[in-house]
């Protein structure tokens, strides 16, 4: 043990970790210096928000449709080539030729908000002269840039058939020339059981794995058939509700303290015509006409819609925030003077008539009013706030959900604010929700980090793209806030342009600091998200983006990995952390203490970003933890770092940028000024076990043991997945 020589503990850590970059000179030393003083006592600590880390889910480079929702048909209703008939039925394709089959479409569905349907007229038979060739004639999908069919798992098929006889229609899952057959099965039916529409059910159990796969749908049976809506999903889905796994449980990793949705821009349409429309999305899917979404250019299903997006905030165990249309696209809006088309009226639960808007019944739709003598009534922080009774919770109720969900959180539009009608559409939509709902917080879209806002608000959106120097920088955005007023949700936020690619460790550098100023600044920032969150790789709208996917694989941005990082922050408790240094603009730290839920340990995490070129060698002193109290063997040290700036994941290298985790070792008792040595463009995180009650207030009467260890790295060593 060392010397008693002043009264706190000293953490003085040796940490032989080097790395060679390119642009260092060759013996020469272009090591730095610098000091960290942390005030771990019970008088410094400060709680971070319970909600200061989530995640944004917006519709964009199929996110949804061809992502995050299981389904694997593309363009399963017919509609996406719009409601004039003949339309293009793409990705759809023809398995024959003209004088096999003639393929279209007609406005004979039974679906009264999707009359588009397939209309195929057989012009071969099983037999004579003009036979069918072997395998039939038909359709195939190939989904969104193939299938992921996967041996031993079961896939639903769902259509709606009709027919003018009798059919026998071959349903397989194929490989994507129709030539490897991984699972098949036939529908048989008679004239009079498929003379109108017909729901029809095949369960296929996959025989063997293709990514690329497709569905076929075909005949040998000469005369008309028509199809519809038709659906392909894998059983084994997210909790059962239709999400796909991996890319949820990706997520999952995230420990999302929130979930925001379902846009963004996808929200605001470019044209109004083409908003995403949160009453169109739910009730059963095949009733769900779809839209397109003319920002991002694509069709959707809108099979994720406003109920799935609530059940999957429900999933992961976090809070839902639902952004709705103000009236207002990039193109054109709503006058407030004439914004009342978007006031309807519904009936309220006691039978009289209220008016609501459509974003007031997309609350009644999760919340379910509770009613009495024609009032709402809000018990605020009870998780039931009424019966499934109401028109929209009876609607909820019937798609399997009977209990409220629990929405606190609103944004009215996105990025609107400054555009003309955007206060005084606000102010309307803010007084309705309020009078109906006062507890429901509600967020604007106008900046108040830097001026007053002139209207109320709960909180305010603050969104910033920006290169990887600007954003390291903006750590300091929020010093200087008032810490009165509504509070900052940044929802979005990411390194772009050339520092970025398409995620770089250049760009996760950039925002580590930039989460580590959010994290100092928790009493003024309540809310933070990345953007975009997913992207499919045969579809990049925008670069860069958090998790990378394709049919069958995926990996995370360094982008993510820095998120991970920061994934126990959210209710942590945050201590003064001051760095000496004349490195101030490429060197950032924080320090939180946090309790793993999983085994109740308590930890004391530092976090350390060096944006510079140069290897610092960082003093760390910790003052206010009681003697012995930490645990050096069971602590770990976790660094992101790659040879170069640029450095990406891919498919090919999934992991070539992803946190490595070093156990740190056994104490000893060697020397007094110990240091941890900071790679150059590298994010660190020391996660020191503390053993028993360990904060303890600073006073006269408080003597503290100064502690010197040596740390020796063990050759034991692993990556975070």
């Amino acid at each position: 043990m060392g010397s008693r020589k002043s009264p706190h503990v000293v953490l003085l850590l040796y940490v032989l970790v080097c790395f060679v970059y390119q642009s260092f000179a060759i013996g020469v030393d272009t090591n730095q210096t610098a000091k960290l003083l942390v005030d771990a006592s019970e008088a410094s600590g400060r709680p971070i928000s319970e909600t200061l880390f989530g995640i944004f889910f917006e519709e964009i480079n199929h996110a949804g449709a061809g992502g995050l929702w299981a389904e694997l048909v593309s363009n399963r209703g017919f509609e996406a080539g719009g409601p004039n008939v003949p339309s293009n039925i793409d990705p759809w394709s023809i398995i024959g030729n003209e004088s096999s089959l003639i393929v279209s479409t007609d406005r004979s569905s039974c679906f009264d908000r999707n009359k588009v349907a397939l209309r195929i007229e057989v012009l071969c038979d099983r037999q004579g002269a003009s036979s069918c060739p072997d395998g039939g004639v038909g359709i195939y999908n190939p989904g969104f840039w193939g299938m992921n069919i996967e041996k031993g798992k079961t896939y639903s098929v769902v259509l709606y058939v009709r027919s003018s006889g009798s059919i026998n229609v071959s349903v397989s899952l194929t490989g994507s020339d129709g030539l490897q057959k991984l699972a098949a099965a036939n529908i048989i039916a008679s004239d009079s059981e498929v003379s109108n529409w017909t729901k029809v059910e095949v369960m296929l159990e996959a025989q063997g794995t293709n990514p690329n796969s497709r569905l076929q749908l075909t005949t040998t049976r000469k005369g008309f058939i028509w199809f519809d809506q038709v659906s392909v999903m894998p059983l084994d889905t997210y909790k059962g509700h239709g999400f796909r796994k991996d890319l949820v449980e990706m997520l999952e990793d995230l420990k999302p303290q929130f979930i925001r949705f379902p846009g963004g821009c996808f929200v605001e349409g470019e044209w109004l015509r083409n908003a995403f429309r949160w009453k169109e999305t739910i009730g059963p899917w095949e009733e769900r006409p779809g839209h397109f979404g003319d920002v991002w250019m694509y069709w959707t299903d809108d099979g994720i819609g406003y109920f799935e997006f609530l059940q999957l905030a429900e999933d992961l165990g976090t809070l839902p925030i639902w952004v709705f249309n103000n009236g207002i696209s990039h193109t054109d809006q709503v006058d407030t003077s004439s914004v009342l088309p978007f006031v309807q009226i519904l009936p309220s639960f006691s039978g009289q008539v209220v008016s609501l808007s459509p974003s007031l019944a997309s609350f009644e739709f999760p919340l379910n009013d509770v009613h009495t003598s024609g009032v709402a009534v809000v018990r605020v922080g009870q998780s039931c706030r009424g019966s499934p009774n109401s028109t929209w919770g009876s609607l909820r109720a019937a798609m399997g959900h009977p209990e409220p969900f629990d929405l606190r959180y609103v944004a009215i539009g996105n990025e609107d604010c400054g555009k003309k009608n955007y206060r005084g559409n606000y102010l309307k939509f803010y007084s309705a929700i309020k009078r109906a709902y006062p507890d429901i917080k509600i967020i604007s879209n106008c900046d108040g980090s830097s001026r007053k806002l002139d209207h109320p608000a709960d909180l305010y959106d603050f969104h910033v793209y920006t290169d990887a120097k600007n954003m390291f920088s903006m750590a300091h955005q929020f010093d200087h806030t008032s810490r009165s007023g509504p509070k900052a949700f940044v929802s979005e936020y990411a390194v772009t342009g050339k520092d970025a690619g398409t995620g770089s460790l250049l760009a996760a550098l950039g925002e580590a600091g930039f989460l580590i100023g959010l994290e100092k600044n928790s009493d003024v920032v309540e809310m933070a998200s990345y953007a975009p969150l997913f992207v499919n790789a045969n579809n990049r709208r925008w670069n860069p983006d958090a998790i990378v996917f394709n049919s069958s694989h995926l990996y995370g941005t360094p982008s993510y990995w820095v998120q991970c990082l920061f994934n126990e922050s959210s209710g942590a408790t945050i201590f003064n952390a001051t760095l000496q240094t004349n490195l101030s603009t490429s060197l950032l730290a924080s320090a939180i203490s946090w309790k793993n839920s999983e085994n109740e340990n308590s930890y004391l995490r530092i976090k350390i970003v060096n944006f510079g070129t140069n290897i610092v060698n960082l003093k760390i002193v910790v003052d206010g933890l009681e003697p012995n109290s930490i645990n050096l063997s069971e602590s770990t040290k976790t660094v992101l770092t790659s040879t170069n700036l640029m450095d990406e994941n891919s498919f090919n290298e999934p992991k070539k940028v992803i946190p490595n985790r070093i156990l740190l070792g056994k104490a000893g008792e060697d020397g007094e000024d110990m240091e941890v040595a900071i790679s150059p463009h590298s994010f660190t995180s020391i996660d020191f076990l503390i053993e028993s009650s360990f904060i303890r207030t600073t006073g006269a009467d408080s003597v503290f043991v100064s502690s010197i260890w040596k740390l020796e790295i063990e050759e034991v060593s692993h990556a975070i997945e």
